[in-house]
């Protein structure tokens, strides 16, 4: 009998045109270069039938109504061309977010509260094709002191179908640039109070610098499978961006900073990362409330952490994440 292996796995994801309608993905021009991945093949429900009989035993369960749910990671690196989407720019556009390309500038993804993109994915299993139409995500963001810099897909549902024997295509990966590390001499710190502008090259001017561990940050996509007759969806329906920081503080600071936190002052929030020209990401908070301070440690030295809340200001304002510049 021959073996499988999770190692024999390929990915490819492809923005539908219509939801739902197969978007057909390919391996030369959608091929997702992943870590960590998971997927459960058929959540399903049943309907027990539970008959009444002169004698004890069960009864068979119904097969009800059904979705795929998949999880992974890529790593969160520029296109390598300005103002070039990255090969993870659709797994941002199916969670909920806009992308806005800017020639030989940069790639910005920002909120949406309609009109949601979604995708078609296959998953190919070593030699079983899992197909996934209609897919949405909730995302999740880690720039970790001495880590990669990634994309985490927390959650992707998708409409289910019958999965098929099917032996995965060549995949072109060259698109998928080597990121960084998060240290140093290769990321910016956390600046609270400084300004960013939207247009132009990115860059984040004046506020405060603070010495961290970095950050990390979710979307809070409320997604949900919802089956219909004659409809079957997958909706994103509400967006709460949380994460935490921990931050190397004088005694100052601190004292201020938890001013801060007992008044609920917003202010703004931004970190970039990256050396190497159009392979930089940056990510923007505007409004960025400081809640739940606590005392933590490393190798005996104090640092002060905080959860984050992120808010709006006139509308699908409260994230930003810019690319390839």
């Amino acid at each position: 009998m021959a073996s499988r292996y999770i190692r024999n796995t390929a990915i490819l994801a492809k923005i539908e045109t219509t939801y739902g309608i197969d978007a057909v993905p390919t391996g030369g021009a959608n091929a997702m270069l992943v870590s960590n991945v998971s997927i459960n093949p058929i959540n399903l429900s049943y309907a027990d039938r539970d008959l009444i009989r002169p004698y004890f035993g069960a009864s068979e369960q119904l097969p009800g109504v059904r979705y795929v749910e998949m999880s992974f990671d890529v790593e969160l690196v520029g296109s390598g061309a300005a103002g070039t989407a990255p090969n993870w720019g659709p797994l941002m556009r199916a969670a909920g977010l806009a992308e806005t390309l800017t020639a030989i500038t940069r790639a910005d993804y920002t909120p949406v509260s309609t009109s949601f993109e979604s995708l078609t994915v296959y998953w190919y299993d070593d030699g079983v094709l899992h197909t996934a139409k209609g897919a949405r995500a909730d995302l999740s963001f880690s720039w970790k002191i001495g880590e990669r810099p990634m994309l985490k897909v927390k959650k992707m549902i998708g409409l289910y179908a019958t999965p098929t024997a099917g032996a995965a295509p060549a995949l072109t990966l060259t698109g998928w640039k080597t990121p960084q590390t998060i240290i140093d001499a290769q990321s910016g710190d956390i600046i609270l109070g400084g300004t960013h502008s939207t247009s132009g090259a990115p860059a984040i001017t004046g506020g405060t610098v603070y010495p961290s561990q970095g950050i990390e940050l979710d979307l809070g996509n409320a997604l949900n499978f919802t089956p219909m007759l004659g409809g079957e969806t997958v909706d994103i329906t509400q967006r709460a961006v949380t994460g935490k920081i921990s931050l190397d503080l004088t005694a100052a600071q601190e004292v201020s900073m938890f001013g801060t936190v007992e008044g609920a002052t917003l202010q703004t929030l931004g970190m970039q990362h990256g050396t190497v020209a159009n392979n930089k990401t940056l990510l923007w908070l505007p409004n960025v409330q400081l809640t739940n301070p606590s005392k933590s440690e490393v190798n005996g030295k104090r640092l002060i952490s905080f959860n984050l809340r992120s808010v709006p200001s006139s509308g699908n304002d409260d994230f930003r994440l810019v690319a390839s510049f």
